[in-house]
């Protein structure tokens, strides 16, 4: 059985607010939690106009307090950006008021442009130790020895959550592999990487446990997912172009004229985002898990219209019993 999750960014879309798109990630995990999702991760940016999740460690607390059986965590806590022992103490109260419900993930990108990620921590303190040695000081506040200090003192009696890296290339696959911790991977931002970096995970980790993150846009039928799919094409076509602008609605999408050029480039990059009725995007789910192993997918949907993006997890939880991991076995 496939694990079904989710990946919300808070999206502020065009004429919205950010307190609106983080009443619609509160709303989305309440559905989420009803609808049988495992877990549900929201990320760490900043700086960037379209997304409202700058501040992972309270929307979790938020998020745990509003569902009941949901995993929540961070996907992912940007570790360069912040004090181990920070992240140890922040992640640990979490985990001891929520035990056995919070995720960790942790990565390395800097999370938003130059300017907005010194004024979180200046360059020079980000980059003082490496990643891995910074990896190293976290897992130590994690599995304190008795003498060893500080402490993280939320940690203590063993509320400790999860650990996970996160990745895009193969450089953090090898890295939770040789570490033995869970993986995941974003399709969603380098689908073309997936199937190597997750081989490379995997011959690694001794204990592997893997998920990948997939932008999905369901509908009742491929005309109706691929009207929908104009408004997040038209945004990514927007930033190759060098114009960055929040999610338009998919009316404003369709009467925009396309060139030549512009198909040709939304064409090329089609593949990084699966749309369609359930039928296709079963499909192309499958073809994802054949590609990597993975055993878990983690959704993200890039919709204007939040009734829409409800609607699209609805029909993607209700094919998840079609789906089947591709057997370890077989690597």
């Amino acid at each position: 059985m496939v694990r079904m999750s989710v990946l919300d960014t808070s999206p502020i879309v065009a004429g919205s607010t950010p307190r609106q798109a983080l009443h619609n990630t509160v709303d989305l995990a309440v559905l989420a939690d009803a609808l049988g999702y495992h877990r549900y991760w929201v990320p760490e940016h900043h700086g960037m106009r379209g997304v409202a999740s700058s501040a992972p460690a309270v929307l979790v607390g938020h998020l745990a307090n509003a569902t009941r059986r949901l995993r929540v965590g961070a996907g992912g806590v940007l570790l360069p950006n912040h004090a181990p022992i920070v992240v140890a103490e922040q992640f640990g109260t979490l985990a001891a008021l929520h035990p056995g419900r919070i995720d960790l993930g942790l990565g390395r990108a800097p999370g938003g442009p130059g300017p907005a990620v010194d004024a979180v921590r200046p360059e020079a303190e980000r980059t003082a130790k490496t990643f891995r040695q910074q990896l190293d000081e976290l897992l130590a506040y994690f599995n304190p020895t008795e003498n060893a200090g500080p402490h993280a003192i939320p940690v203590l009696g063993g509320n400790v959550p999860p650990l996970w890296l996160l990745g895009s290339s193969s450089a953090s696959a090898e890295l939770a592999g040789e570490l033995d911790l869970p993986y995941a991977f974003a399709h969603h931002l380098n689908p073309d990487g997936a199937a190597g970096a997750t081989r490379a995970y995997l011959a690694r980790a001794t204990a592997p446990a893997m998920l990948v993150s997939v932008s999905v846009i369901a509908a009742e039928d491929d005309d109706r997912a691929e009207w929908l799919a104009g408004s997040t094409r038209w945004k990514v076509l927007s930033r190759v172009r060098g114009n960055r602008i929040l999610l338009p609605s998919p009316e404003d999408a369709a009467a925009v004229p396309h060139t030549a050029d512009d198909r040709a480039e939304l064409a090329a990059r089609a593949g990084g985002v699966l749309v369609g009725s359930q039928e296709t995007v079963a499909k192309r789910l499958q073809a994802v898990l054949d590609d990597t192993g993975a055993d878990e997918l983690m959704v993200t949907t890039p919709l204007y219209h939040h009734a829409d993006r409800r609607r699209s997890y609805e029909l993607v939880a209700a094919i998840a019993d079609r789906l089947s991991p591709r057997a370890r076995s077989s690597e």
